[in-house]
């Protein structure tokens, strides 16, 4: 192992455990895994993070529900995070519970630091409440009426509260994403805070006096700390900071804070401000990754839509699953998940490509050199195309690193393992056995599959560390470390005694496999209820006038990202309507629509702007969808 090329400090969000994790937090800590140790394996002194967030209104009446202390039921449920992560071979180096004293301790520091900056003062709270995000949004912030974050229902709430001056660095967070680009990624996140931070911050409500699972306010124990103070100080409480900074001196600022992204305003604005209020310095990056979405629309444990990684896990092995995640996704960009494409992934890239080379060639070299890795004697132009490929995919898996692009990482590897097979091909060694003038071509072929497997395993070992040891068992190479530069070099072997094992990736039956994970999943044919709002009476929905519309313009609310303003025709009357769609649909595309309006509704004001009536749209859970008409303009639907 080369020297230390520095530090490098990457964590996960720390996850909150209302139920299991599903596929989607895996996701996350898979890439923070693969990433750390690929450093690590560069040489760099790494320190990877991952945890739970523990406080909380929602888990304190989970546990009520449940009859048992709310210790008591996140203890059972992080024991079942842990053993996941154990499951997949997660390296972290730390793992924080923000219920451990060396957390709270220090929460309660960083609470006093603040407060003695004269960033924190006593206030009383008023506004809609949305208990499943524990955020509280003014009026003019909900989308519907709805929690702008989650679309859920909010209840009007209001208490005495402490406030941390969010608002006193509104300009130093807006220079921050404005000359500072790197710091958040992708760019299209980065656009959403800079909109964000320019409509106006209000302080944060950092404290809660209507439960008690929390973290007591240091001078004043009828509150506790609210979730974001919390959570987020984790990344510097898990180093020691402030009364045992040893590793804070050695790790801060993190390289990494990987987030998903339903949660970067909160990495990359609330975290960033409290760091400026105690003088810390900044993580270098937050990165947002997109959702795992299903078909029916984003996972959810709320919803029950969810896919179990152990259930996976247990049936095709750790590495398949990893494998299929970093290759399938591209960071930053939501992806949908289905069975099909998984399996296909495992025929297409880890049955036929992977395994097929690993079982070809010890076979070969089992048959034809006497199960010993020979050496090469001759070398013509495919040898030399193949060895350039393997001697070069090491630098170019680096760079796609670089960009958090474990996909194309992967690919690059990918282009040497179907090289290797094309050379088999290419070579035909099972001709070149018959001719005993060719032996010196025969065992030169076998010697650059050995390398070439070799290499592979090296390149893997991040993404796929179990198969790599396999491929290296087979290979003879069990005495040797996995070593990072190994990788830049050919013609490392000889003499090696290879022993074909059993297949690294079974070649699997896709539509069988389907079969059986819908049985597992409790997914075949049933006529099961939808979840659905209280029944109403005939008399109330007749209430309701819905009529045809035709939209005549459409811009973007001045005043809210999410919100668009249209001009509506209906007959003989045109009004203005405004909808939280603009995550959906451009202005551009809306104009010319026919829609179906709910045309007697109680006109609303939305971020200043009045709204009379609304349009109707299918949510399918990922995309809204347009619902509408050929009828004429001012008609009725019935």
């Amino acid at each position: 192992m080369s020297e230390s090329k520095g530090k490098f400090y990457i964590t996960t969000p720390i996850y909150y455990p209302s139920s299991n994790l599903h596929i989607g937090h895996t996701y996350c800590t898979v890439m923070a895994d693969a990433m750390a140790r690929f450093k690590r394996l560069c040489g760099y002194d790494v320190r990877f993070l991952t945890g739970t967030d523990e406080h909380g209104q929602k888990i304190q009446t989970i546990a009520q529900e449940k009859g048992v202390t709310p210790q008591e039921y996140v203890d059972e449920v992080v024991a079942g995070i842990k053993e996941l992560w154990k499951t997949m071979e997660i390296s972290y180096d730390d793992f924080i519970r923000t219920t451990e004293e060396r957390h709270v301790k220090r929460v309660q520091a960083i609470f006093m630091k603040m407060y003695e900056k004269g960033d924190i003062y006593k206030g009383e709270y008023e506004g809609m409440y949305c208990t499943p995000c524990e955020s509280f949004w003014t009026e003019s912030q909900l989308v519907d009426g709805c929690c702008p974050d989650c679309g859920r229902p909010v209840q009007k709430a209001k208490e005495e509260a402490y406030f941390f001056r969010l608002s006193k660095y509104q300009d130093r967070l807006l220079d921050l994403f404005e000359n500072n680009p790197e710091f958040l990624q992708p760019e299209s996140r980065r656009n959403e805070m800079i909109s964000f931070v320019k409509q106006g911050l209000e302080d944060l409500c950092i404290s809660r006096s209507t439960f008690d699972w929390g973290i007591p306010v240091p001078i004043d124990e009828k509150h506790v700390i609210y979730v974001w103070l919390d959570a987020l100080s984790n990344y510097i409480t898990a180093l020691g900071y402030p009364d045992e900074p040893e590793l804070y001196d050695k790790y801060w600022p993190a390289d990494f804070h990987l987030v998903g992204k339903e949660i970067v305003r909160f990495h990359t604005v609330i975290w960033p401000a409290m760091l400026m209020s105690m003088d810390l310095p900044l993580p270098k990056h937050v990165l947002g990754h997109g959702w795992l979405l299903l078909e029916g629309g984003k996972m959810s444990k709320s919803k029950g839509n969810v896919v179990d990684p152990v259930k996976l896990i247990e049936r095709y092995g750790i590495d398949a699953l990893k494998y299929f995640l970093l290759r399938e996704y591209t960071f930053g960009q939501d992806g949908v998940y289905t069975n099909e494409v998984m399996l296909k992934r495992i025929n297409f890239d880890l049955a036929n490509d992977l395994g097929n080379l690993v079982s070809r060639t010890a076979s070969m070299i089992e048959k034809y050199c006497g199960g010993y890795v020979p050496e090469a004697a001759t070398e013509d132009d495919t040898d030399r195309d193949l060895k350039r490929i393997a001697t070069g995919a090491a630098s170019k898996v680096e760079d796609q690193m670089d960009k958090f692009a474990f996909n194309m990482a992967l690919e690059e590897i990918w282009v040497l393992v179907r090289r290797a097979n094309k050379y088999i091909d290419e070579e035909m060694p099972w001709v070149l056995a018959k001719d005993e003038s060719r032996k010196a071509e025969l065992d030169t072929c076998m010697h650059n599959l050995a390398e070439s497997l070799r290499i592979v395993s090296i390149l893997i070992s991040p993404f796929m560390n179990e198969t790599a040891q396999k491929i290296r068992k087979q290979m003879g190479l069990w005495y040797a470390d996995i070593v990072w530069e190994d990788a830049f070099t050919f013609d490392m072997m000889n003499g090696e005694q290879v022993k074909k094992g059993e297949n690294i990736f079974p070649r699997l039956d896709i539509e069988k496999e389907l079969e059986e994970l819908e049985a597992m999943n409790g997914h075949k044919e049933e006529n099961i209820p939808l979840e659905l709002k209280p029944e109403i009476e005939f008399d109330d929905f007749d209430k309701i006038d819905f009529r045809v519309g035709t939209i005549e313009s459409a811009e973007k609310h001045p005043k809210a990202d999410k919100l668009l303003v249209f001009q509506v025709k209906m007959g003989t009357e045109k009004r203005q309507i405004i909808s939280g769609v603009a995550e959906h649909f451009t202005p551009e595309e809306m104009v010319g629509k026919k829609v179906i309006v709910v045309a007697n509704l109680k006109p609303r004001k939305l971020r200043g702007l009045e709204s009379k009536g609304m349009i109707i749209f299918a949510d399918n859970g990922e995309k809204l969808a347009l619902v509408s008409t050929d009828a004429e303009d001012g008609n009725s639907v019935s």
